[in-house]
């Protein structure tokens, strides 16, 4: 199956002043998830045992916590979260978009 990163498909698992979270979950081990962080807002931060991701961003900047540190990201950049790691992101003024990979189902 092929689907464009601008519009992963799926349906809306999250939505709320701070983004819009998509999830597509048409494999069986793994799920394509989408969020559009609008401007200046953050994801809640969380970690979860026995699960990794991988995070892509695709449009605008921000910054990313894992564990005790942070760092910008920007459109282009792939972030590698290993398994059981506290991670949250933080939209810069132009908002951000990012499309994550995570295996199993969805707990957070």
């Amino acid at each position: 199956m092929k689907i464009n990163i601008n519009d992963i498909g799926g349906s809306v698992v999250k939505q709320d002043q701070r983004y819009t979270v998509k999830d597509n979950t048409h494999l069986k081990n793994l799920v394509v998830s989408s969020t559009e962080l609008n401007p200046a807002k953050s994801t809640s931060g969380h970690k979860h045992p026995g699960q990794e991701e991988v995070y892509y961003f695709i449009t605008g900047t921000g910054r990313m916590e894992l564990d005790d540190k942070e760092f910008a990201v920007a459109a282009g950049d792939v972030v590698l979260i290993e398994d059981g790691v506290f991670h949250r992101v933080h939209a810069g003024p132009d908002g951000l978009y990012f499309v994550c990979v995570f295996d199993g189902r969805r707990d957070h």
